[in-house]
């Protein structure tokens, strides 16, 4: 329970700090720095949820998994974002192109919105 709790406040924070950036200008240094933010937030994201389902007595062990038993669990909604997601953070941190950063950093504003929703479930169900 305490492990949770942990990571739902790091996750909290992350999100906080990911809300910051995308109110900024969009600057190169702005964008990189979003699409890190992003990361921290997807990682923290999936391993609540994995913390939380462990709870419920239900194991995930990827990203993928994750987010499908958060939906079974309902802390989130069935949204193709979520995968969309998971695709993004894999082009992310394994090559960097400009073209890719530009299209992964338009879907930030809504996988913020996302990661909001779920903040909100996994805090309330502490």
């Amino acid at each position: 329970m305490e492990e949770l709790k942990l990571i739902i406040k790091d996750f909290q924070k992350a999100v906080s700090r990911l809300k910051e950036i995308l109110e900024l200008e969009k600057t190169m240094i702005n964008r990189d720095s979003a699409i890190k933010r992003f990361e921290f937030c997807f990682e923290l994201a999936w391993k609540s949820i994995k913390k939380y389902s462990a709870q419920e007595g239900v194991e995930c062990r990827s990203p993928k998994s994750c987010f499908r038993t958060a939906f079974q669990l309902k802390l989130i909604e069935y949204d193709e974002q979520w995968m969309m997601m998971v695709d993004d953070r894999n082009v992310a941190s394994h090559a960097y192109k400009e073209e890719a950063a530009n299209d992964i950093y338009s879907h930030l504003p809504g996988y913020l919105k996302l990661f909001e929703k779920l903040l909100e479930k996994l805090s309330s169900g502490e």
